[in-house]
This record gives C-alpha cells, sequence and structure tokens, in this order.
C-alpha cells in the first residue's frame, strides 16, 4: 500500500486553461476571466477556481500511485475535509503533496485516506488542504 508522502510535478494553471474551466461550468466571477477588472482587486490579476485547482487532483494523484493505479480501479468516495486556503494567480504552477494516513478494508476494496496539500510555487500558503477518500478496487 502506498507509504510515505509523495510530491508531483508542477503545473500551470495557465488563462486559457481558467477561461476552459470557467467555460465547462458556467462559474464566469470576473475575478477568474477578466483581466482587466481583476487587476483592480487585492488578488492583482486572474485567479483559478478553486475546484479548477481541486480538479487537477486526479491526474497528479495517478502519478504518484504508480503500481497500485495501474493494478486498480480508483473511484472518488468524497473528501471529509476541504479547505482553500489562497487563492492561485493565473500563471502560477502548483503541485500535489499526498499522504496517505489509511487503508481500511471496505468491500470490495479498500477505502484509501489520503491528506492532501496543492502547493503553489513561490508562495508560502498552499491553494488548498483535503483529507480525500478513495475506493480502491482491485481490477
Amino acid at each position: 500500500m502506498l507509504q510515505g508522502s509523495h510530491t508531483s510535478a508542477w503545473v500551470t494553471l495557465d488563462q486559457a486553461t481558467i477561461n476552459a474551466f470557467a467555460d465547462v461550468t458556467g462559474d464566469k466571477q470576473f475575478i477568474h476571466i477578466d483581466e482587466a477588472a481583476a487587476r483592480q482587486t487585492p488578488f492583482g490579476g486572474t485567479i483559478a477556481h478553486g475546484f479548477l485547482v481541486l480538479s487537477v487532483m486526479p491526474a497528479l494523484n495517478y502519478s504518484l500511485l504508480g503500481e497500485l493505479a495501474s493494478a486498480h480501479t480508483l473511484i472518488n468516495y468524497g473528501c471529509n475535509k476541504l479547505r482553500f486556503i489562497a487563492p492561485v494567480r493565473a500563471g502560477k504552477r502548483v503541485r500535489l503533496v499526498a499522504e496517505a494516513t489509511t487503508a481500511t478494508a471496505k468491500a470490495p476494496g479498500w477505502l484509501i485516506t489520503q491528506t492532501l496539500r496543492f502547493d503553489i510555487e513561490g508562495e508560502p500558503k498552499p491553494a488548498l488542504v483535503a483529507e480525500w477518500l478513495s475506493l480502491c478496487v482491485p481490477k
């Protein structure tokens, strides 16, 4: 089973990605897509949606899970805790730091609890922290 803390590669959340996420979700609040108006806010520019940051978790997490991910089906089971701590400005890079904290038998496999943190490159606070649950089912 997965042990220890694992860190993903960095991924850039650029304005094109933020705009595409806004189109898909319908969340077109100006702070995400209107660069001129967003420059007038305390953020100094557009910021990524919190749920956009969270939505890159599966891809980054698969890269950390290695053999576990290739031998099992991982099903999002939810989260016990989720907090959006700091905004991610457009063009910034984030990375996932994940640690499996528990694995409990749950038919037909295991329920894995991971502590997740999304670091923002060059920033003192993470974008978000979460306690994430995945159902791990053998293929």
